[in-house]
């Protein structure tokens, strides 16, 4: 029944069928939740290797220095190796222009924002705060639907978020381009660049060549943040590939331009992983002269773990194989739902990633809000409505970020039964009050 195309006498009758529904999952008592994408118990055990990899006995076989120690600020070459090949840096660069450090890419990021905003990255370089008059604020362009914690992160340091529109293959690169020759005080671009945060986009080739060259047309130290944070997390070997921003970058000359991040956390232990960032030779050198500030370096050993649990590139692709193994029919569980429940009646439209954490789903304007409510009385935690959007301000109120991956399949299920059910409550009702 399309929405649009049913009378009032069957909307009214369907609507009866769906509260009474609605009313026996509030019965269930359910205590789900699909609200952040976290790894699954499965999906973390893949990874107990990682704790046999280091022992007494072969903690410095092969090492150039003791693990144990103090120092090493920018993380063991071993490391570097293995997660900068992630990021495509090639093998000759990798040892000057990646830095390896703990657990987590957000605390990278969020170390890279406070230094280009506070010193400046590189030795001598100028800061962000330092270019504008006073009062007038730093601004970042953010693609929305997007990743919430890089608007928390912008909100923290009081920089202004600049929404610009995601196509399918990215962002629009016409608006982007248009807004950083515009606008001097715009001084980076947030990038979730594979299986993009909700929409589960990959960026197209002139996308990705198009960011690389921002560089040459925006103000001084604008940098492109590249949170790789899914580079290896396809649900299949034929999810679409990403084309190397370092590769653009270095061909345009605009390396200094571009920082990439990504991090272990969902390839081995969600709270005991690798996060890890490439740039040029002298933004790594500063980066880590400022980072050096406040360590005296990074836990060496769990480096050390990873790299002998994951060996090399291949080893992670190996690895990952296995995750997509317990999470796709999550995904697919996810689909079969929206396909049956809500395909074909004109109540939304959705993603279907071919790899990532999250499926977006957008509602008819103005019933985000409606539908996440909805939801939590029959027991379902969904992430926020406007979650997706610089301070949490959806200005259709529309998007809604599912993630499935940490849920069993049988709650997954069950959870998604309430979701389509909330969604044609939220969508009938608005259709009969016009």
């Amino acid at each position: 029944m399309h929405i649009d195309q049913a009378s009032t006498a069957e909307l009214n009758d369907r609507l009866i069928k769906l509260e009474q529904q609605h009313q026996a999952f509030i019965a269930q008592q359910l205590k789900l939740d699909l609200t952040r994408g976290k790894p699954s118990t499965a999906q973390l055990d893949l990874a107990n290797g990682l704790l046999d990899s280091v022992n007494p006995g072969n903690i410095n076989e092969g090492q150039t220095v003791d693990p144990r120690n103090y120092g090493v600020v920018d993380g063991l070459p071993e490391a570097k190796h293995l997660f900068g090949a992630i990021l495509s840096v090639t093998e000759a660069d990798i040892q000057q222009r990646v830095f390896v450090g703990g657990n987590s890419s957000l605390t990278l990021m969020h170390y890279a924002v406070w230094f280009a905003y506070q010193f400046g990255i590189k030795t001598n370089d100028q800061a962000w705060a330092s270019e504008l008059a006073d009062g007038e604020p730093i601004k970042m362009l953010c693609p929305c639907p997007g990743y919430d914690r890089h608007f928390s992160l912008c909100k923290q340091f009081g920089i202004e978020m600049i929404p610009v529109s995601m196509t399918g293959e990215g962002p629009d690169m016409d608006q982007v381009e248009t807004l950083v020759k515009a606008d001097k005080s715009i001084k980076g671009i947030w990038c979730v660049p594979r299986f993009a945060n909700p929409t589960g986009e990959v960026y197209s080739d002139d996308a990705v060549s198009r960011l690389a060259g921002l560089g040459n047309i925006a103000g001084d130290n604008f940098l492109v943040l590249w949170d790789n944070a899914y580079a290896v997390h396809s649900l299949s070997k034929h999810a679409k590939p990403l084309a190397s921003i370092d590769a653009a970058a270095k061909a345009q000359g605009t390396l200094d331009n571009v920082v990439q991040f990504g991090s272990s956390s969902k390839i081995t232990f969600a709270g005991a992983g690798i996060g890890y960032l490439s740039s040029s030779e002298a933004n790594v050198a500063g980066f880590t002269r400022h980072f050096g500030m406040a360590t005296i370096g990074s836990d060496k050993i769990n480096q050390l773990r990873h790299v002998r649990f994951l060996k090399d590139l291949n080893g992670v692709n190996q690895h990952m194989a296995k995750h997509a193994a317990i999470i796709k029919p999550k995904f697919v569980a996810v689909a079969a739902s929206l396909a049956t429940q809500i395909k074909g009646t004109g109540m939304g439209q959705w993603s279907d990633p071919e790899g990532g954490y999250f499926v977006s789903f957008n509602t008819l304007p103005g019933l985000a809000k409606a539908v996440v409510g909805l939801a939590a009385e029959a027991g379902v935690k969904l992430t926020p409505a406007g979650a997706t959007f610089p301070n949490g301000n959806d200005p259709q109120d529309c998007n809604i970020r599912l993630a499935p991956t940490f849920p069993e399949l049988e709650d997954v299920e069950t959870a998604m039964a309430v979701f389509v059910n909330c969604v044609q409550i939220a969508s009938i009702k608005q259709k009969l009050a016009t």
